[in-house]
């Protein structure tokens, strides 16, 4: 793993500096932030936002050479963003980085557990490796990176908050995204659980659950192999998928709008266990609750052409 702040570019040297700089300048009381998968989307806005807003920001990616728009901003100085490459699937990367963290900062006020992606297949068609390493990432990933941080955030005076980015689809299921699904529907579990576990040392956890985001999402959601194979029983009904999916994302939130959402819940005092951001995750939800199964299995099957 490389050191927090490095990679291995002509600037390591001036990254230092910002690094060192970074540590020098924080002052007494100053709240640290720690945001999983900052390269793009979700991870990035809250990253820029809670820099913006004062937040001493460790904006963690797994792959510093696919994290250029976040390390720009890092490198100009103007921000109080530090890039760190941090693996959500690796004990050692995880550990590693928390640790640095708290050598530097002496605390870590505030976790947003963003990073993930989303396998698309029909359950038929996932092979168990990629349904475990969805897991991998989407569940344990975020698991890994709390228990790494709950011993500091219970130590320190204030306590801390965690927010895990779960998703309209931890509430309600859609076809084509089992695994996906599965991570969600268990992180909503995890967090609600823990939600009470940590409230008597002043740690509040909680959960936001988007609806469709317009960012790279999309575009970084992985077919699974056997999917895409003509032979796939399943196959027509993933092109179907595959042709109306983009129209999905014609009215998608912008993910500075959740950003918006998490700067709230970790400025306020008591915030609440869940929060629905988004237009269309709103509509679902209440659709969800107003509807008998059958009548709610009619839609699905509606938006997703499968009648």
């Amino acid at each position: 793993m490389s050191d927090i702040g490095s990679y291995a570019t002509a600037k390591d040297k001036n990254r230092q500096v910002i690094v060192s700089t970074m540590s020098k300048n924080m002052t007494e009381g100053e709240k640290i932030a720690v945001v999983t998968g900052s390269s793009s989307g979700i991870g990035f806005e809250t990253s820029l936002l809670l820099a913006k807003k004062g937040f001493r920001t460790y904006a963690t990616v797994r792959n510093l050479e696919k994290a250029k728009a976040i390390r720009d901003i890092s490198e100009k100085g103007e921000l109080p963003i530090q890039v760190v490459e941090l693996d959500v699937d690796s004990d050692k990367s995880v550990k590693d980085a928390i640790a640095r963290m708290n050598d530097e900062s002496k605390r870590i006020d505030v976790l947003v557990n963003n990073a993930g992606y989303a396998l698309v297949g029909a359950l038929e068609d996932l092979s168990m490796d990629e349904i475990k390493a969805q897991f991998e990432t989407n569940l344990f990933g975020a698991i890994r990176v709390m228990k790494a941080v709950l011993p500091t955030m219970r130590k320190q005076q204030g306590g801390g908050t965690i927010v895990n980015i779960s998703s309209m689809g931890g509430r309600i299921a859609f076809p084509f995204d089992p695994a996906y699904h599965g991570t969600k529907f268990a992180l909503e579990g995890v967090t609600e659980s823990v939600h009470y576990e940590t409230e008597p040392f002043g740690i509040k956890v909680v959960l936001i659950e988007p609806g469709i985001i317009g960012s790279n999402f999309l575009r970084n959601a992985k077919l699974a192999q056997m999917a895409v194979e003509p032979s796939s029983p399943y196959a027509p009904m993933v092109q179907t998928l595959q042709k109306v999916a983009p129209s999905f994302y014609d009215q998608a939130t912008p993910p500075e709008e959740v950003a918006k959402a998490i700067l709230k819940v970790v400025t306020i005092d008591n915030p609440d266990l869940r929060y629905v951001v988004g237009n269309d995750a709103i509509q679902m939800m209440k659709a969800r609750e107003g509807m008998s199964d059958p009548e709610f299995e009619g839609l699905i099957k509606q938006q997703f052409h499968l009648q």
